[in-house]
């Protein structure tokens, strides 16, 4: 549940009761019913939503909560959600949400199909039950899992409570050492920034994996800086290939860190809403001070490592917070992406609940509310960010751990041995992370 919430870009929790409806007769319904709940849905939605001009004039508030939600979006919204916070089945689930891990199915050169398991959260039910990255998937609760089944096995994994998993490891391009095991759903740990420092012909290269931007990880960034800085690092890999985002704020905290040649009140990140929102400009400074956690501009400024360019690892699961760090980053310096094209996540927004006491709607909004542009106004990049090398994370089984200096997509960097996706016959089917239209890009 946790990490859904750290899907939105900016943590602000909205005192709203209700908006004024424009309607010169608006309807009245009995209190508590579901028609004066989804009344204060399209009241809210018609303040904050990004689209709020496209919603329909009359929708039907005699339908579930959820249902009209769902009627009052656009075709352009593939973001927001509601859910009722007395009831955690209303909430969006994931395998990474509920059990710590993900998959992807590729098809090899030779034509054999078979499931990589690509991430393992630190201190997960899965990382618990043994399960690691690199390993074969090859049975979900005893069904053999395929590229066909693949969306529909998925889904029942969400629909339960344990999970029956087959796995084996990579070797000598065949599945070796399977053994069964068992993960049951639960919490996943709040994830560690993990940094190296690689040397190679005479330059220290410092390393950075970055699962998420929660607030208050400014204290954290500054320790990893402070230790690049002093070890003498010339140059930056991030690592966001599974960054789902979370806090503008943080993310602008770790671009405050890189570049030369920027101040306290250098801009940042636009944000532009709709009639009512207007348009919001702010510096790196005003940003980072948004999240009441943070350090402030000038204590992070001392350890940035004032570079002219950084190498950025991406894939399709890097979303939301983590683009505005790309994006953002490209009026400073030079952005080299290497990887995948991002998931397409060019907006932000904020919660929206009833904070009455005592609380009168258990409903909680998560709207779209603003798309978000750098410095330049550049932005629109709801079809994805792609990078200037595509790289096939896939390109040579078994995955080596995070942080490896062997792993496909480090070693790009370090070596310059690029497995480009043009030039390989690797086929990436199924992501357990990624929604089947962003595949389909």
């Amino acid at each position: 549940m946790k990490n859904f919430l750290k899907l939105q870009f900016i943590v602000f929790i909205a005192f709203l009761v209700s908006c004024a409806n424009n309607d010169e007769n608006p309807p009245v319904f009995p209190e508590g019913s579901t028609e004066s709940v989804n009344l204060w849905v399209q009241d809210s939605m018609k303040r904050y939503y990004y689209w709020a001009d496209q919603m329909p004039a009359k929708p039907d508030y005699r339908l579930p909560v959820k249902d009209f939600f769902k009627s009052l979006l656009s075709s352009q919204d593939r973001f927001s959600f509601i859910v009722n916070t007395d009831d955690p089945s209303s909430y969006p689930r994931s395998i990474r949400n509920m059990y710590g891990f993900d998959y992807t199915i590729v098809q090899l050169a030779n034509g054999e199909v078979v499931t990589v398991v690509k991430l393992v959260l630190q201190n997960s039910p899965a990382f618990n039950a043994g399960l690691e990255r690199g390993m074969i998937l090859t049975k979900i609760n005893g069904k053999t899992l395929t590229a066909a089944n693949a969306e529909v096995l998925a889904s029942t994994i969400k629909d339960q409570t344990v999970i029956d998993l087959t796995v084996g490891k990579w070797k000598n391009g065949a599945v070796a050492d399977e053994k069964n095991i068992t993960v049951y759903y639960g919490y996943s740990f709040e994830q560690p920034v993990l940094s190296k420092i690689f040397e190679k012909n005479g330059k220290k290269i410092g390393y950075l994996y970055i699962y998420d931007f929660p607030d208050g990880m400014t204290t954290v960034l500054y320790q990893k800086f402070a230790e690049f800085k002093t070890a003498g690092v010339q140059e930056l890999i991030l690592d966001l290939r599974y960054n789902y985002g979370g806090s503008v704020s943080s993310a602008a905290a770790l671009c405050s860190l890189i570049p030369s040649g920027i101040s306290s009140g250098s801009p940042f990140i636009i944000f532009k809403g709709n009639k009512n929102g207007g348009e919001v400009k702010r510096t790196f400074a005003q940003q980072i001070a948004y999240d009441p956690k943070a350090l402030d501009f000038n204590t992070l400024h001392a350890n940035a490592l004032s570079l002219a360019k950084v190498y950025i690892l991406t894939s399709n699961s890097t979303a939301s917070a983590a683009e505005i760090v790309i994006n953002n980053l490209k009026p400073y310096l030079q952005v080299i992406q290497i990887g995948d094209t991002t998931l397409g996540k060019d907006m932000a927004g904020f919660t929206i609940e009833d904070k009455r006491k005592p609380k009168k709607i258990s409903w909680q909004i998560h709207p779209v509310v603003y798309k978000v542009f750098n410095t330049n106004g550049v932005g629109g990049y709801s079809a994805g960010i792609s990078p200037q090398v595509y790289v096939n994370e896939y390109a040579a089984l078994p995955l080596q751990p995070l942080g490896d200096a062997d792993e496909t997509l480090i070693s790009a960097v370090l070596n310059g041995s690029y497995f480009k996706t043009a030039n390989t016959d690797i086929k990436i089917l199924y992501q357990s992370d990624v929604p089947s239209a962003a595949m389909g890009r």
